[in-house]
């Protein structure tokens, strides 16, 4: 067997990160939501494990919610504005921002990346006009964990 020298800690957080990224999955499938009652506690839970001692660091994590937050906030705002339409929602935006506290703000490009590359091909593939990024925002999310605490 290999050792992953995961300590119990890992496994738990992982398991509840598993869990809330699973359920903002299903809504955002759903309804096109991603509940704040899902993605707020993450950022929290994010700046929190940053801050004991094999953590990321309060600031590196403080800097990727914040980073998150505003990367999708600031277009999404503007194309409401200038649409009436929501392209990227709040919701996508608060699940970034709580990547970017559990991962810090240098792996926000590569999970962006990710995400949207793959949503692109799956609507490409599906011909679809409209899908909700969410999925693709937490299986990026979970990807770029499991990198790295097996790090």
């Amino acid at each position: 067997m290999v050792d992953l020298g995961l300590e119990a800690r890992d496994l738990i957080v992982s398991a509840m990160l598993f869990a809330v990224l699973a359920w903002i999955t299903w809504s955002d499938l759903e309804s096109l939501r991603i509940p704040d009652l899902a993605s707020v506690p993450l950022i929290a839970m994010g700046l929190g494990l940053a801050a004991f001692p094999d953590g990321i660091g309060l600031q590196d994590a403080s800097i990727g919610a914040a980073m998150g937050y505003l990367f999708f906030a600031i277009p999404g705002g503007w194309f409401y504005r200038t649409t009436g339409q929501d392209g990227l929602g709040l919701g996508d935006a608060k699940l970034l921002a709580a990547a970017g506290a559990w991962l810090g703000w240098r792996s926000l490009p590569l999970l962006v990346a990710l995400a949207a590359v793959a949503a692109l091909a799956f609507a490409l593939l599906a011909r679809k006009r409209r899908l909700a990024f969410g999925p693709w925002l937490s299986g990026a999310f979970w990807i770029l964990w499991l990198r790295h605490i097996a790090a």
